[in-house]
């Protein structure tokens, strides 16, 4: 797609989707619009690649202060970034799972949530559950037949 003489084009779900698409525009200079907290794949996947590529961080991500909420509890959480993971325990460092169930949105938060010691009930995406919605849909309905 192009905006304003600018060539724009989206990977199918992965970032080294683009990879044949970079390959055939090589030569030119790449603009890589991300957060601060870019996934190691994507600056390897670019210098494999050979190409002429910058960084342009264009958002931080921040742990908001959620103490408020101290007393409060949840049938479930959901995470979709490790960020989340490392915000609750910085909230909350003696937080206990109990009967929370935690849904976790990619592989790398999937892996903070194990290492951090939590019990991951809900997974996205999967080939059957691409979203987190679908994810959650399919866990309550499997839930509401075990009862």
């Amino acid at each position: 797609m192009v905006y304003r003489k600018r060539k724009i084009y989206v990977g199918q779900k992965e970032f080294i989707d683009l990879a044949p698409l970079i390959k055939k525009y090589k030569d030119e200079k790449f603009l890589l619009p991300n957060t601060d907290q870019l996934n190691a794949d994507v600056p390897q996947t670019l210098n494999s690649l050979k190409v002429d590529w910058i960084q342009g961080i264009f958002y931080k991500t921040v742990m908001s202060d959620l103490s408020d909420l101290k007393d409060v509890y949840y049938d479930v959480l959901a995470f979709f970034s490790p960020t989340g993971i490392k915000s609750l325990f910085k909230n909350f460092p003696d937080f206990k799972q109990n009967n929370t169930r935690i849904a976790v949105f990619g592989t790398t938060t999937q892996k903070e949530a194990l290492d951090s010691g939590l019990r991951v009930d809900i997974m996205a995406p999967t080939p059957e559950t691409p979203s987190m919605t679908g994810a959650l849909e399919k866990y309550i309905i499997e839930a509401n037949k075990a009862k």
